[in-house]
């Protein structure tokens, strides 16, 4: 049985165009007044003429808005018009939260089995082990000490699940590769991009069904929103709109309102964060209390071929391994001075945290070891503030490393 082989693929180029569209569909039709900027319809419910118009609305003779819950929002439908144009899909489904989105595509998909490929994100670690596993749902992924050949477990009518890059190991994995062979199987396959960004890939151009996004973190950008997204096909995404609707983990317009005003700059940052993130990767590799860099960028990384293929850009997130464990990576942490320690990412202000106490908090050792993350372990989200200084602070407090 053929298996996802680790074969560059040729990206799709970001059409010159995107950003310009972006800004510029955001002159609603919604708003009489022309505004430049998406207008914020900050209400529940909306108003009708007769029970005629109300019927007209609900069965999709005219255009109109029901009921915020349900989806039926201006500002959010501006909001997901430009996430769609984003990463080139059909539609777009706008969540309070990535871990509401990831919640609400699990429950609409993973009746027949959810399949995860490589390391994940605590909470969804969380969400898929303990609360989906106690209702019933079928998980499959390697967690210590299993290690079985979790490919066997692929069949038609499964969901399957992954991060590209990984968090906090950054692995890459070959999109167009892994949709083909899912789609070989008769499974479903969906994407955790959110290091990545649309800036740098664009999975559903490789094959991939869903592509999800935690909007706190970049798309949202300034560490002010909690907000999440998946972007698909509109006839793959109408039972998760359903789970959206009933669940109540549709986007609050207040919210729809900021993210859809960070996505303007989306570009700029992410650019910058690439260019920071790469430098400081360069530099950590070559110091001698630096066990290992995580970065798909540097040519020493496994992934870097695939990387260099279907991204275009690295990314503004990068790990890497302390001597001494433990402790050496807790003073460095508790030694920096630009460096906010802090969770999250993806924010202008570059954060740093010690994964062990943060995401993989209360697993065992062997158990973070079995997954690449060691004690050892630091986590940068590389923001806007100067490379050089950003070099400069990590530096002095590596020195504080005896």
């Amino acid at each position: 049985m053929l298996r996802p082989r680790d074969e560059p693929m040729s990206p799709s180029s970001v059409p010159s165009a995107m950003i310009s569209r972006l800004l510029h569909q955001s002159r609603s039709v919604e708003d009489p007044w022309n505004s430049p900027d998406v207008p914020l319809y900050d209400t529940t419910t909306f108003c009708f003429e007769s029970t005629q118009h109300v019927l007209d609305v609900v069965e999709g003779r005219k255009s109109g808005a029901l009921y915020t819950r349900y989806g039926h929002n201006p500002t959010l439908r501006a909001l997901e018009r430009s996430l769609a144009l984003l990463e080139h899909a059909e539609s777009a489904l706008a969540f309070g939260s990535g871990m509401a989105a990831l919640s609400a595509l699990f429950m609409a998909y993973g009746q027949n089995g959810i399949v995860v490929l490589g390391e994940t994100y605590g909470g969804t670690r969380e969400l898929l082990l303990q609360q989906l596993s106690s209702i019933g749902f079928k998980v499959y992924m390697k967690h210590y000490p299993v290690k079985d050949d979790i490919y066997k477990f692929i069949q038609a009518g499964t969901l399957v699940f992954f991060e590209s890059p990984s968090n906090p190991t950054l692995n890459v994995r070959n999109l167009r590769t892994t949709a083909e062979y899912c789609h070989r199987m008769g499974a479903l396959v969906a994407i955790d991009s959110t290091f990545a960004t649309p800036i740098n890939q664009n999975p559903l151009d490789a094959g991939i069904d869903f592509v999800v996004h935690s909007a706190t973190k970049y798309l949202g950008g300034h560490s002010d929103i909690t907000a999440g997204c998946i972007m698909g096909r509109e006839e793959l995404l109408r039972p998760i709109d359903a789970w959206r609707k009933n669940l109540g983990s549709v986007l609050a317009p207040s919210v729809a309102h900021l993210l859809h005003r960070s996505l303007k700059t989306l570009e700029l940052r992410v650019k910058a964060q690439n260019h920071s993130a790469l430098f400081l990767a360069e530099q950590l590799e070559t110091h001698p209390k630096v066990l290992a860099v995580h970065y798909p960028g540097l040519a020493s990384s496994t992934g870097y071929a695939v990387a260099k293929e279907q991204m275009r850009g690295f990314g503004g997130m990068l790990s890497f391994d302390v001597r001494g464990g433990f402790e050496a990576a807790r003073t460095v942490a508790d030694h920096v001075r630009l460096f906010v320690l802090a969770p999250s990412l993806g924010g202008v202000e570059s954060l740093l945290t010690q994964p062990c106490t943060t995401s993989h908090h209360g697993m065992t050792a062997e158990e973070r070891h079995f997954m690449g993350v060691g004690d050892g372990m630091l986590r940068l989200s590389v923001g806007l503030e100067s490379p050089e200084e950003l070099w400069a602070d990590l530096l002095a407090a590596l020195d504080q490393v005896a």
